[in-house]
């Protein structure tokens, strides 16, 4: 999703997009609001468009569209949606571009009835599996890598639907956090390394299946447990079936989940809380970069417990010196004349009071192209007033774009694949700035070696093929 200002595409924010989020549930009257309940509680994984597919035990039901989850569903639409099951996606494009044909679920008919699928993550063999799929006559619908899925199950020669599915995926590589729905069970499946979160809950007597933990709290459901990396969970009238369909030699969770993506009231891999694990983040940030200051202030929002951990840690007095925008759209007409810093300003504003005359220490996730921090740098100084303005920033260095799941820049893109830390100093404006350090990183993250750094080491754990390895200038043994 780029925003637009004026007749001119500007990145998101953050440079740095969103993936998708996934919800599902078996077993409830109401399905479909349920899922729209959970959908709301995952809109900041995605916001260019959602949809929703129940079932009443014969026939499948489809609702999706562009836009925010809260204006699509309206209560004429979620009352179409009927059935006991559900399953539903938020989507921002990590692959495949916009548009409503690739918005999720995706629906197809094949040999053995009607199957739905929503996917979290990122396929990195979808362009060749796409290329032999459609010399073998098939024929796409949509632009999106999670269509191949179906093709691939359609294709699938076993009379078992789940062996089926097992097939299909054992074509596939990257990351992926699937829900298939079928006209009678929801089935979960998460890929043998793990990187997206998903996790199993419980409300009344309904199973329910999402991204996150947040979209459980709305809805009142009970954390049983997550999805385990490679199993896939066929939830039915026989109850809840787990099946170990795709081994994996490592776990590789996404640890920018925690650093940016994941909500801070949510518990990802494995129970653990992100506001925590974020304020431990800025503690060990403190003790690695320590500057003489007179306040911390966050990139709100996710710098926000980053920050309040830098505080404690350093004894440096926390504040909101940057407030945020809530209510922004995702189209802008800016005005004639010129207002400085009008971009980021639309989404922050200094407060002088705070900022006025003061050292301020500015916490925030990642700097990826850079251009961000600059502005963000230069209001805090020439509309905030403050002194000094040292950038700190909670993961290390962002080296090599994502390739699972999260809609990075290109290599040449990122500052920090080309240029070092007092460069890019200098090109924000910061009086200092410093990283974590991925030795930092890993300390607090509990079983390191079972998480996904390559985008601050490069050491990818899911291997491509070997044109979009050339691409990436990397050599695979």
């Amino acid at each position: 999703m780029k925003h637009k200002y004026c007749r001119h595409a500007k990145p998101h924010f953050h440079d740095i997009h969103e993936e998708c989020g996934v919800f599902g549930v078996y077993g409830h009257p109401e399905a479909a609001n349920l899922t729209y309940l959970g959908l709301y509680a995952l809109q900041h994984r995605g916001q260019e468009g959602a949809g929703i597919c129940s079932s009443d035990g014969k026939l499948l039901y489809l609702e999706k569209s562009t836009g925010l989850v809260a204006d699509i569903f309206t209560e004429k639409k979620i009352k179409r949606l009927t059935g006991h099951l559900a399953i539903g996606h938020n989507r921002y494009s990590t692959a495949g571009g916009g548009g409503i044909k690739n918005v999720q679920p995706l629906v197809a008919n094949y040999a053995l009835g009607s199957i739905a699928v929503a996917h979290n993550g990122n396929l990195v063999n979808a362009e060749q599996l796409k290329q032999r799929l459609e010399a073998e006559g098939a024929i796409f619908q949509s632009t999106s890598d999670s269509e191949v899925i179906l093709h691939l199950i359609a294709r699938a020669k076993d009379s078992d639907p789940y062996e089926r599915i097992a097939e299909a995926l054992r074509h596939i590589r990257g990351a992926f956090s699937l829900l298939f729905l079928r006209e009678s069970e929801l089935i979960a499946v998460r890929d043998p390394f793990g990187v997206r979160p998903l996790s199993l809950g419980r409300v009344d007597n309904a199973y329910v299946v999402a991204s996150e933990t947040c979209a459980f709290d709305l809805i009142g459901a009970e954390y049983i447990r997550d999805i385990e990396p490679g199993e896939m969970v066929v939830i039915n009238h026989k109850g809840l079936h787990s099946i170990n369909v795709l081994q994996g030699n490592r776990k590789a969770f996404c640890v920018f989940e925690f650093i940016y993506f994941a909500r801070p009231d949510s518990y990802i891999f494995n129970n653990t809380c992100v506001n925590t694990m974020r304020k431990e983040l800025g503690k060990q940030l403190a003790i690695e970069s320590r500057v003489d200051a007179d306040i911390v202030i966050p990139v709100p929002d996710s710098g926000v417990p980053v920050a309040i951990g830098f505080s404690e840690e350093s004894g440096i007095p926390f504040d909101f010196g940057l407030i945020r925008n809530h209510y922004v759209g995702r189209t802008f007409i800016e005005p004639k004349q010129n207002i400085r810093h009008f971009g980021v300003k639309i989404k922050l504003n200094p407060v002088r009071d705070i900022l006025k005359g003061k050292r301020v220490i500015v916490v925030d996730d990642s700097i990826v192209r850079g251009t961000t921090s600059k502005k963000i740098i230069k209001m805090i100084r020439e509309v905030g007033g403050a002194k000094e303005v040292h950038m700190r920033i909670c993961s290390p260095p962002t080296v090599g774009p994502c390739f699972y799941g999260i809609d990075t820049p290109t290599r040449q893109e990122l500052i920090a694949s080309s240029h070092m830390v007092e460069e890019i100093r200098k090109y924000i404006t910061a009086d200092s700035l410093s990283y974590s350090s991925i030795e930092g990183l890993k300390k607090i993250i509990r079983t390191p070696e079972d998480y996904c750094t390559a985008c601050f080491d490069n050491n990818y754990p899911i291997m491509f093929p070997r044109k979009k390895a050339e691409q990436m200038e990397f050599i695979f043994a």
